[in-house]
């Protein structure tokens, strides 16, 4: 067993990233305080071609040092928009179409596995504050909630880590 090479691996280049078509998910970060996260992701929302990131309230931005700094390049290839609430980012996207899924432990909520997606929807996912989650008044104005199963004590998981199970997943059922 050996590593791949980067040559191997296939990369896109900046331009080519930009070019390739993306799956209609566009990642909603609402008062995320940590500029790690937020870089890490849009690592994440790199990796899986998605549309596009919102940035919310007194979230990190690029160029934050600490976005940067776990971003690895991949907030110049993720497009992203700046919104000063998350009501502007929410009403934005469904204008367009988009439905619109708070990613929080919340009634009714749906789990992630036994979520579905409908061809050609177009769908936004809301994470919030690493320690409040998605605020009350964004979830009055969600389409619904997905929550990711967790068997564990603790039941909460880092929002970077958060946002790769629920882009992964989501990813795969866009493509498929």
């Amino acid at each position: 067993m050996r590593k791949l090479s980067m040559q191997e691996l296939g990369r896109l280049s900046t331009q080519s990233f930009k070019d390739a078509k993306k799956i209609p998910l566009v990642v909603i970060l609402d008062n995320v305080r940590s500029g790690l996260n937020v870089g890490s992701v849009f690592r994440t929302s790199d990796a899986f071609l998605i549309e596009e990131i919102h940035i919310c309230g007194y979230s990190a931005r690029p160029p934050h040092r600490d976005v940067l700094k776990s971003a690895l390049g991949s907030t110049e290839t993720v497009d992203w928009k700046d919104f000063e609430t998350i009501e502007e980012s929410i009403q934005s996207l469904k204008s367009q179409g988009y439905l619109v899924y708070a990613i929080e432990q919340v009634e009714n909520s749906m789990m992630l596995n036994e979520f579905s997606i409908n061809k050609g929807e177009k769908i936004a996912v809301i994470f919030g504050n690493e320690v409040s989650g998605v605020s009350e008044d964004a979830l009055k104005l969600v389409d619904g909630a997905i929550e990711v199963p967790q068997w564990g004590t603790k039941h909460s998981l880092n929002i970077s880590v958060c946002a790769g199970i629920v882009i992964w997943q989501l990813s795969l059922k866009m493509r498929s």
